[in-house]
């Protein structure tokens, strides 16, 4: 992990203090006004995770204002990670989750945050089936896997999903409890079936630690996609996703 700084004040007066994890890969020409957007919302933070960038993702991100974590090791759950540590390092209350390609819409981040604010939810899911998909935004295959992926989960873990989304909020008092170990595109999905399952703050004993709220999805603004941009990323994304949503509900506690 890279520099970042604990000093920074917060930027929100709201009690439950909010950072913003972004993990990025060659995203310069995306992130400064993803960052910029993202500091306008209540938030306390915002982190950006350089994963290995070969363009200037780092310099502008720090320059938009983001607190800049490097992180050498390749992989979508390493950078998640490493944004996770910095964030529980900085007392952050809630922390949300977006991807570093403008798909998603900073304006939007309120919707996740009010079931937490709220003690409504632990886990807040922005479903982009429950809102709107840009034409073009994601192909045929992708919608198909994304269905797929949310009835075998809802079926297996005997909750109510409609989208396996990475744009989520989440307590940091859970997230502290849940021991991530999926380092590859299956973190995400780790983060769900753990919640589901009531690895997190079991003695709370609520129904309704997850929640969904509807969201955006639009073409990203620049460059091309990690995942649905080759064959082999969509792909590996799918054989992780899947893998770990079997996986953890065959698995036997300890």
């Amino acid at each position: 992990m890279g520099k970042f700084n604990f000093d920074q004040s917060p930027l929100s007066q709201s009690p439950l203090k909010t950072a913003v994890i972004i993990p990025a890969l060659n995203e310069g020409s995306n992130i400064a006004a993803l960052v910029r957007q993202t500091l306008a919302q209540p938030v306390a933070w915002v982190i950006v995770v350089d994963n290995g960038s070969t363009d200037d993702t780092a310099v502008l991100a720090e320059a938009a204002g983001a607190q800049l974590v490097t992180e050498a090791r390749r992989g979508y759950g390493y950078a998640c990670a490493a944004g996770t540590a910095v964030a529980l390092q900085l007392n952050a209350d809630i922390l949300v989750y977006m991807d570093g390609d403008f798909s998603s819409l900073p304006q939007e981040m309120p919707r996740l945050l009010a079931p937490i604010q709220a003690s409504e939810a632990d886990l807040v899911l922005g479903s982009r089936a429950l809102g709107e998909i840009a034409a073009g935004a994601m192909l045929p295959h992708q919608k198909f896997g994304n269905w797929l992926s949310s009835r075998l989960m809802s079926w297996l873990y005997h909750i109510r999903v409609t989208d396996l989304g990475p744009y989520r909020a989440i307590r940091a008092a859970t997230m502290r409890q849940l021991d991530m170990q999926e380092m590859t595109f299956g973190w995400p999905t780790e983060m769900m079936v753990k919640v589901a399952k009531g690895n997190a703050c079991p003695e709370q004993g609520r129904s309704n630690r997850i929640r969904e709220v509807p969201v955006s999805w639009h073409v990203r603004r620049s460059g091309q996609s990690k995942v649905s941009g080759t064959l082999r990323g969509s792909i590996l994304a799918g054989y992780y996703i899947l893998g770990v949503t079997l996986r953890y509900a065959f698995q036997k506690e300890n």
